[in-house]
């Protein structure tokens, strides 16, 4: 079988739209705008067959009304949550072969798994098949996301279970976030050599301006401080942020993420 292509189409301020694509079909995950897809598809003669969304997010979801306008296609998306163009509302199921705990793109002969990962919103879901994971504002390249409707314990759980992915899955976020989140890490944790020699990279990245995605499970296993809160200088620079001593993961995830929410 011959895997489709990944390509980042950027939008809005920071975001990445994903289209995934042979020769002659497209999906898209994410479309906070339409423009880019829209031109897009039209430069490559592209025929969209799916929208892939990740949370309700107006920047992740905006642009599925006019797609929609121009393609009759289905929009997957969280079960759980409010998204008006959804036709197909998903969640994680036990039952791997369950309808509503898959994205099925047959074009690609590609099936993609919905996980539940709360934390940045309450119903926010990932989609992953074939070493691929699409993983909007959850875990992002040496970071994660903002806990806007969850509690740090469901991003912690959310986090670890991408995390127990297998180490070469590729990893599509929402954002263009990781020279700033990589910055932070360096702060958490300054003795990381993975860490200092990653920022080398991805500062030669963003000075050609060239997407620093998608990282992997193992790289960020390596190198990002919201999976990695039971290494001893992260829990000392937690509990130095917090003021006390630091013992369970959730509180140094907890006092961490606080941290970078005031970087």
């Amino acid at each position: 079988m011959t895997m489709p292509h990944i390509v980042a189409l950027r939008a809005l301020t920071d975001n990445y739209i994903w289209v995934i694509r042979d020769h002659c079909h497209a999906a898209v995950v994410d479309p906070g705008d339409a423009s880019p897809v829209l031109d897009y598809l039209q430069r490559e003669n592209l025929e969209l067959i799916a929208i892939l969304n990740t949370h309700h997010h107006p920047d992740h979801v905006g642009g599925n009304a006019a797609l929609l306008r121009e393609f009759t296609v289905p929009v997957y998306g969280p079960a759980n949550e409010s998204i008006p163009t959804l036709t197909h509302r998903v969640k994680e199921c036990r039952d791997h072969e369950s309808e509503e705990g898959n994205a099925y793109l047959p074009e690609f002969s590609l099936t993609l798994r919905v996980l539940d990962i709360p934390g940045h919103t309450a119903g926010h879901i990932a989609y992953y098949g074939a070493n691929l994971l699409f993983c909007g504002d959850t875990l992002f390249a040496c970071g994660c996301g903002r806990l806007f409707e969850g509690t740090a314990q469901q991003m912690l759980d959310s986090l670890q279970k991408l995390a127990d992915l297998p180490n070469e899955t590729r990893i599509y976020c929402g954002h263009e976030y990781t020279l700033n989140n990589i910055r932070f890490a360096r702060n958490v944790e300054p003795g990381n050599q993975a860490l200092i020699e990653r920022e080398a990279v991805v500062r030669k990245l963003r000075e050609q301006n060239v997407p620093t995605l998608p990282s992997t499970i193992a790289m960020e296993k390596a190198t990002n401080p919201f999976l990695r809160c039971n290494e001893p200088e992260i829990i000392r620079s937690a509990g130095s942020r917090a003021g006390k001593p630091l013992s369970d993961p959730v509180s140094v995830f907890a006092a961490i993420r606080d941290w970078k929410d005031h970087f």
